[in-house]
């Protein structure tokens, strides 16, 4: 099941306050970045997070769930109607989060 283009709108305004939160469309799901890191993704309809420290503190109750089959688990952000809370913690786990791959020339 692909994910709605509301649901990415939703998502996306509950994080405006940030800059640099950018997503790219594959498959029919969302990747989301910041500042070109990748630190989640929109699946079914659902906003799973990687499970990196900050993330995993800010939602210590939150559940793992795959993105589709074969993938590592993420957390399932629950709780979108807190903006402030979302953007903090995506502030704080930036720098955990990898640095965008370079392509090889």
């Amino acid at each position: 099941m692909a994910s709605s283009k509301d649901y990415l709108d939703y998502v996306m305004n509950q994080l405006s306050p940030l800059s640099g939160i950018t997503y790219r469309p594959m498959m029919g799901e969302y990747i989301l970045y910041c500042e070109g890191r990748i630190f989640g993704g929109i699946y079914d309809d659902r906003l799973l997070i990687k499970p990196v420290k900050a993330a995993v503190e800010a939602m210590p109750e939150a559940t793992y769930e795959l993105p589709y089959e074969g993938a590592k688990e993420m957390l399932l952000a629950d709780n979108l109607d807190d903006s402030d809370a979302l953007c903090a913690m995506v502030e704080a786990m930036y720098p955990q989060l990898p640095e965008k791959k370079q392509k090889r020339k």
